[in-house]
């Protein structure tokens, strides 16, 4: 069967955010070799201005704070000053904090949670959908987690905020039915960077590890940029809805293979 592929050119933006490391950073790499010119956007100067020396002409660094809704409106001034047009916007900004029940939730981790991953995303969305509109090609492409819809004990908050960010994503899918930009949800499970695991625990080596023991071949941040890839390159007329990838070893939320 021949795989058809959307017809890209330079002229293609494609913003990406928490681009400064891990599924960002990949994504990216991967886009640009796809012809986009990617706008990578993060918090972290120094390590934007890293990945776009490495990428080259075909990259920009954009520095943001997802958080804030003047630093969001400045990136979209920016995107806006490069000309062309947008037609991709990958949501990957998030993370995780703290692995606490429920009974001894941290109310500050679960709101830096919430406002990272969902109002993010809900911001970046906002400032960029006039843009990915006009180009009359538009794809948003929001990186969520098997968190979305399966919960486990100690991620109350990571599994809440995940929620709320798919119930915004399927619900502006239905919103811009007859607009001509797609909606794509991305659901990883077990991936393996260089900081989310390290980040959720407050900086510990030894319990970030520990998730991935005995694990064979976890997911890694270029296998998601592949995907996201994909499906930002298909005919535009082919809308993936949403796409759950796990490692092999990982059957289910609650169901690992670890090798002894």
């Amino acid at each position: 069967m021949q795989v058809m592929r959307e017809d890209l050119t330079m002229e293609n933006i494609a913003v990406v955010t928490g681009a400064s490391s891990g599924i960002g950073a990949a994504t990216a790499r991967r886009l640009a070799t796809e012809g986009f010119h990617v706008v990578a956007v993060a918090r972290r100067a120094d390590r934007l201005d890293e990945l776009v020396a490495g990428i080259g002409a075909n990259a920009t660094a954009a520095v943001c704070d997802v958080t804030s809704d003047e630093s969001v409106a400045r990136l979209a001034g920016t995107v806006a000053g490069l000309g062309g047009q947008v037609t991709l916007l990958v949501n990957n900004a998030g993370g995780a904090r703290g692995a606490d029940p429920v009974a001894a939730g941290s109310v500050d981790d679960w709101q830096w949670m919430y406002e990272v991953n969902v109002l993010g995303t809900l911001r970046v969305t906002k400032a960029l959908l006039p843009a990915l509109e006009a180009s009359g090609r538009g794809t948003i492409v929001t990186i969520g987690s098997t968190a979305s819809f399966v919960v486990y004990e100690g991620g109350g908050g990571y599994t809440a905020a995940k929620h709320a960010q798919t119930a915004l994503v399927g619900t502006l899918r239905l919103e811009l039915a007859g607009k001509p930009v797609r909606v794509v949800e991305i659901d990883p499970g077990m991936v393996r960077t260089d900081e989310f695991a390290v980040n959720r625990f407050g900086g510990d080596r030894e319990k970030a590890d520990a998730v991935y023991a005995g694990v064979k071949d976890p997911l890694v941040a270029d296998d998601i940029a592949d995907i996201v890839a994909f499906a930002a390159t298909r005919p535009h007329h082919v809308n993936i809805d949403r796409l759950v990838v796990r490692p092999i070893a990982q059957a289910a939320q609650h169901k690992v293979h670890r090798e002894k």
